[in-house]
């Protein structure tokens, strides 16, 4: 009737007195006008990732939660349960949302998840959107907020989830023909499957499609390692001497092609380009020029036993062994993982994070172009399924991951059904003290270092900075006045600062951990928001934050962000601070900025972290051990300690009379 005389169906029931009809007309608008949002929304969506953000932001839009709109929705909730009509509506609302959250959870999670998971994420809607709308006051940004809080609590349920998990973190990409299709690096050659699925690496920067690789399955798995088994016989017979100039010559090609490999890096990583060109690719050739060195060195022991006997020992190489790579450093991940493995006599296969893998199979090219035996080096680019592979598979002797937690976790007892070694270089939320008689510009200096450096995708960041409570203001003054002047912008510019984070879903968690800060109570006292002028928009830009206000108990404070925000906490005593910083889960590092060096010994003596500095921070020499304590990992890269995770020792008993035996 109302179709027909060209009115409202509220106005026709209405005009009847039907109210149970009136308020279905209402709500059935208003679901309308929701559904038409997030369609348009959806089919704007490129990746399931941003599926599931397109039903958030629609359900949280700010025209949703204005007090009017809010009032209206309260209403008809509540009289749901009095009316069958009303019910029915809602429903049908529940189930589209539910429809749309699970179409895009199938493509991201398992399938015994994805029900779990869209149920959850759309009660976490549906309570952000209650609390928002019944706040005393409300504005616009407070639909930005509760937005990035489920932004947030998807990805890190995602984490938890999916972790290891089978699939690709986004649907196969065909090849297109405008990009470039990468292979596995095998048997020092590019090894090619025409039947393999595919993902893209993209440049956080642009968008920028950048290549199409290849997912590496048993296939090239089983390939990898008949290659490496049958190098690696190669490599263990050469001498150290040998192997040793070989990986010299590796660190010199690094050098060499110094520029190229860096623009190659910021591309894939998002970093600025004056960060890759004097660390990424130098620290990697530092590394192998430095073991190079001490595999002539590689020996065992004499033991003297007496007159009638003597014993010595053999270190030699575990075998095959892989490393699964994360996406914040790539190169140097890959060089600190390669150099100790070979300088031992390993082969080592490598799998690079699907989110920047170009370099390692530069790496790979160039290993052979070196002089590596064909094997001794694999790089298998691929998504969690290729490292599930390597980690079960029962010729590889180790595995070395550096990556989150719950994917140490994960591969840790995997590695036990095979009774792999495994070193695990994991997450870190470390503390840096600065006490009253510090430098200021040094302690701020190495706080800037240890929060915004590669955008603050550093697992060693010191991202809880401790200050006594007498400099707090002069700390604070200074810190703000110097953090205003960070250049965001365009990595390959090289007055750029600080570039991209890694991906969209990553610069959402991040927005999620500020907008959490902020309604925990801490105060923002600058950045914190997406940078899109002068065309950034297309990346994923962050501004660098700082929170003040702080307690230990705030989000913020207590959960690794792996972005740009730093948390600043004051302090009153020495042992009120060590105690403090030792209150976390993690134990990666940790730092010191004081002018008595007999506290700063005394304090780092305290502190429950692998890798301190002091008076400085985020410095990594290869010639010191890296890693750290408790759930931040287990095992050491770099200097002298590496090499026993990737060796053996065999003991021999030489006998030098004849054998006494009582039978």
């Amino acid at each position: 009737m109302a179709k027909q005389a060209g009115v409202s169906t509220g106005l026709v029931a209405h005009y009847f007195g039907d109210k149970d009809g009136l308020l279905e007309a209402t709500l059935r608008s208003l679901a309308s006008r929701l559904s038409r949002a997030a369609a348009a929304r959806l089919r704007a969506a490129a990746t399931p990732r941003a599926r599931l953000q397109a039903v958030i932001d629609a359900n949280l839009a700010p025209e949703e939660m204005d007090q009017r709109t809010g009032a209206v929705w309260l209403a008809f909730w509540g009289q749901a349960i009095h009316s069958d009509r009303l019910l029915r509506v809602q429903r049908i609302y529940q189930r589209r949302v539910l429809s749309n959250l699970r179409h895009a959870l199938t493509l991201l999670a398992p399938s015994s998840e994805a029900e779990r998971l869209a149920i959850i994420i759309a009660a976490i809607i549906d309570g952000l959107w209650l609390r928002t709308t019944l706040a005393a006051s409300w504005s616009p940004s407070d639909a930005d907020a509760a937005r990035r809080i489920a932004a947030g609590f998807v990805d890190t349920q995602l984490a938890a989830s999916t972790e290891g998990y089978a699939m690709p973190m986004s649907p196969p990409v065909p090849a297109a023909s405008s990009q470039r299709r990468l292979a596995a690096w095998i048997g020092g050659r590019a090894a090619p499957d025409a039947t393999a699925e595919t993902f893209v690496s993209a440049n956080p920067a642009t968008g920028e499609a950048l290549a199409s690789l290849e997912i590496a399955g048993i296939a090239q798995v089983e390939a990898a390692v008949a290659a490496a088994r049958s190098g690696q016989k190669v490599w263990a017979r050469m001498t150290g001497m040998e192997r040793g100039r070989i990986l010299r010559r590796v660190a010199d090609i690094l050098r060499q092609r110094n520029d190229e490999l860096a623009e190659l890096e910021t591309r894939d990583t998002g970093k600025p380009i004056q960060e890759t060109r004097v660390v990424d690719v130098v620290s990697g050739a530092d590394c192998l020029e430095y073991f190079a060195g001490l595999a002539g060195g590689i020996t065992g022991e004499s033991v003297d036993l007496g007159p009638a006997a003597m014993g010595y020992t053999r270190r030699e190489p575990l075998g095959i062994v892989a490393g699964i790579g994360a996406w914040n450093y790539p190169l140097q991940i890959a060089c600190w993982k390669a150099a100790p493995a070979l300088a031992c006599g390993n082969a080592m296969i490598f799998k690079p994070s699907e989110l920047t893998p170009l370099t390692a199979l530069k790496l790979g090219e160039i290993m052979t172009a070196a002089g590596v035996p064909d094997g001794v080096f694999n790089v298998l680019p691929g998504d969690g399924r290729t490292g599930g592979l390597l980690t079960a598979h029962p010729a590889i002797r180790k595995i070395s991951l550096t990556g989150s937690v719950p994917t140490g976790k994960r591969v840790m007892a995997a590695a036990a059904e095979t009774l792999k070694q495994v070193t695990l270089e994991l997450g870190g939320k470390s503390p840096i003290l600065v006490f009253e008689d510090a430098d200021i510009e040094n302690a701020v200096s190495g706080a800037l270092l240890g929060n915004f450096y590669s955008a603050g995708e550093v697992c060693s960041n010191g991202t809880r900075v401790f200050v006594d409570r007498s400099i707090r203001e002069r700390f604070l003054e200074r810190l703000l006045e110097r953090t205003r002047k960070i250049v965001v912008g365009d990595p390959l510019d090289p007055a750029t600062q600080m570039g991209a984070l890694i991906s969209e879903a990553h610069m959402q968690k991040v927005l999620a951990h500020i907008a959490r800060g902020v309604a925990d109570g801490a105060r923002l006292l600058c950045g914190g928001e997406r940078v899109t002028r002068d065309g950034l928009g297309r990346g994923f830009f962050v501004s660098p934050a700082i929170f003040d206000g702080c307690t230990d108990d705030h989000s913020i404070v207590r959960e690794e962000i792996f972005g740009p925000v730093m948390a600043v906490l004051t302090f009153d005593t020495e042992e009120e601070a060590i105690a403090r910083a030792n209150a976390t889960e993690f134990g990666l590092s940790a730092g010191v900025f004081t002018r008595d060096l007999a506290r700063a010994h005394r304090v780092i003596a305290q502190l429950e972290a692998g890798t301190c500095w002091i008076n400085t921070y985020n410095i990594t020499p290869i010639e010191l051990p890296f890693g750290g304590y408790k759930m931040s990992g287990l095992g050491r890269e770099n200097s002298r300690a590496a090499l026993d995770h990737y060796s053996q020792i065999k003991s021999v008993y030489v006998a030098l009379t004849d054998v006494e035996a009582p039978y």
